[in-house]
């Protein structure tokens, strides 16, 4: 269940002891390469049974891997990327849309500390999210306070002048504006900045995060679509988005064959996730199922998220798992697989999957839990809310209660008294963690914004 633990706590929680790592990490400890799209439901791989899209490098990645059929992500793409990057619960350490604790730590620090190369490439998006005026201007962590010993991203310091992060990209190397960016395309230069770190870096083990900028809207050519040829590559159409899909599979299959070419897929844990669902102006298929995206909305097409893994030298591939998974669980999976420690008086609220990619049975949640409150700083008033779930059920805070298999989009709540045996015990389970999670820290949310209007 999730709860507040310190690293002394994790050390129990999870097979983390030095003589158990000793025992099952390989000889030299892993490279990482961390892949994590922007805006990307689970319908959209054809490995999950999606057929609008072809996604042919990550449906390779699933079969010599591991495809987890029940991983959930926060609704929108900040209140994700800071639980993945810290490990911890948004109502630990939240300051608001777009912004992260210049004092926090996370899996960057965590890595340096233990002696890894890191870097980061793609988008940022956690410092001064607000326009000027506000007194969230110029706050947050900038790209080189967050551990990362090089990095190259997009909207990584003023909300005004982020740019286009697709064509003629406007990007930040290490400090220093990118000025040849003119006629490129952003995916294609954050892939060539990662394969010349890990070709750099390969002589000692390294930590490579790619925070992908696809694909989130503006919905843009890609170089692969008609119109990028005839140089309107700003158009923003819904249309352009299964390009953009396509591509972001292309990017993985480029960064995949520089691991293979190199020598190093066999020791490299390679992890693809999304920090989101598919966007509501996109429709997908899997078969004859439609799916609307639903990302900003907690239900399925919000939260529910692709998540592959594959760590030759610590399993064999071509498996699938149940469990569910959720963005606090990468700082410990990070820790299992590379010895890395986290830091003495810092929660974690993740589990590790580890076990699962070697094929044993792990330590996995009998539910997850959302506390989902993206204010102040978010452009859209969504009502802040608490939920646990499990692989069909779902209950809110105020008592909506869902089965998500037969509901998808949460339109019919069951109602206590007419449920089956098997979902009172869902209830009375996910009840029981929304109260221990209350206990660990009241369900409190951001009224206003930093103007003073009500946020929602």
């Amino acid at each position: 269940m999730p709860q507040m633990i310190s690293r002394r706590g994790l050390l129990g929680a999870f097979p983390l002891a030095p003589a158990v790592l000793a025992r099952q990490a390989p000889a030299r400890r892993p490279n990482v390469l961390l892949m994590m799209a922007d805006d990307l439901g689970f319908e959209c791989l054809g490995c999950n049974g999606g057929t609008s899209y072809r996604t042919p490098h990550l449906d390779r990645l699933a079969q010599s891997g591991v495809r987890f059929t029940h991983a959930y992500a926060q609704p929108l793409c900040t209140p994700t990327r800071v639980q993945l990057m810290t490990g911890q619960h948004n109502f630990r350490n939240w300051r608001g849309f777009g912004l992260m604790d210049p004092n926090e730590k996370t899996f960057g620090h965590m890595l340096q500390q233990a002696r890894y190369r890191t870097a980061i490439s793609g988008k940022w998006q956690f410092y001064s999210y607000e326009v000027k005026g506000s007194p969230r201007y110029r706050a947050g962590m900038k790209p080189e306070q967050g551990g990362f010993d090089e990095y190259l991203l997009w909207h990584d310091l003023l909300t005004e002048d982020k740019g286009s992060r697709f064509a003629d990209p406007v990007l930040n190397e290490n400090g220093k504006p990118r000025r040849d960016t003119k006629g490129k395309y952003g995916p294609d230069l954050e892939v060539e900045f990662l394969t010349r770190f890990m070709g750099n870096a390969r002589n000692r083990p390294f930590f490579a995060y790619y925070s992908m900028t696809l694909t989130h809207a503006p919905f843009n050519p890609t170089p692969k679509s008609a119109d990028w040829a005839r140089g309107d590559r700003f158009k923003d159409d819904p249309k352009y988005f299964g390009d953009m899909v396509e591509y972001m599979d292309e990017t993985v299959g480029r960064l995949m064959a520089f691991l293979d070419r190199n020598g190093l897929s066999e020791n490299t844990l390679v992890i693809f996730y999304s920090d989101n669902g598919t966007p509501r102006e996109i429709t997908s298929r899997m078969g004859e199922r439609v799916i609307k995206g639903g990302k900003g909305f907690t239900t399925r097409a919000g939260m529910h998220v692709p998540l592959l893994a594959r760590w030759p030298a610590a399993g064999a591939g071509g498996r699938t798992c149940h469990d569910l998974i959720d963005s606090t669980d990468f700082v410990p999976v990070l820790m299992e697989a590379t010895g890395a420690r986290w830091f003495d008086g810092r929660p974690l609220d993740g589990r590790s999957f580890v076990p699962q990619l070697r094929g044993e049975k792990g330590n996995p949640r009998e539910y997850a839990f959302a506390h989902f409150d993206p204010h102040p700083g978010c452009k859209v008033n969504f009502t802040p809310t608490r939920l646990t779930w499990d692989q069909r059920y779902k209950l809110y805070m105020d008592g909506r209660f869902f089965d998500t298999e037969a509901d998808p989009l949460e339109e019919r709540p069951l109602k206590p008294g007419g449920e089956s045996p098997e979902a009172r015990r869902a209830r009375a389970k996910l009840d029981a963690g929304l109260k221990q999670m209350a206990k660990a820290h009241p369900p409190v949310f951001n009224k206003f914004e930093t103007d003073g209007r009500p946020a929602y």
